[in-house]
C-alpha cells in the first residue's frame, strides 16, 4: 500500500508533524521550508505545483484563497494528491490523530484533486 504523504504549509505549527508522528512514526510529514522542500514565501500554486510533481497532500489552515488556488490548478489541467484543510477547533493532538488515521486507512489516490476539510471522522 502507498502511503500518503504530508507537506504542512508554512502558517501550520511544526508541532504538528510530532502530533502526527506520535501516532504512526512512519508516516511522511515535511514542512514548508525545510531542505528539499519548497522554501517559506513559495506562492500557494508553485506549493501545489510541488505537490503533485512530488506526490504530497498539502497540510494547510488557509481556508481563504485555497479553493480558487485548487480551482485554478485544476483548471490548467493539473492535478494534487489532495488538500487538507485544518480546523481551528480541534487539539494538535486530534488533528494528528485525523491526519494519521486517513494515512493509515486510505489510498492515496482518493483524493487526487479534492479540498478535504478535517476531521473526516464526524
Amino acid at each position: 500500500m502507498n502511503r500518503i504523504r504530508y507537506l504542512l504549509d508554512e502558517h501550520v505549527s511544526y508541532s504538528l508533524r510530532k502530533a502526527v508522528k506520535n501516532h504512526d512514526s512512519d508516516i511522511v510529514v515535511r514542512r514548508i521550508g525545510e531542505a528539499g522542500v519548497p522554501s517559506v514565501g513559495t506562492l500557494d500554486p508553485d506549493i501545489l505545483i510541488w505537490c503533485e510533481a512530488n506526490s504530497f497532500s498539502l497540510v494547510t489552515n488557509n481556508r481563504k484563497t485555497m479553493p480558487g488556488h485548487l480551482k485554478d490548478h485544476l483548471a490548467g489541467g493539473n492535478h494534487v494528491p489532495g488538500i487538507f484543510v485544518l480546523n481551528p477547533n480541534l487539539t494538535m493532538g486530534e488533528t494528528g490523530y485525523e491526519l494519521s488515521l486517513i494515512a493509515g486507512t486510505s489510498e492515496p489516490e482518493e483524493f487526487t484533486d479534492q479540498l478535504i476539510y478535517l476531521p473526516v471522522t464526524e
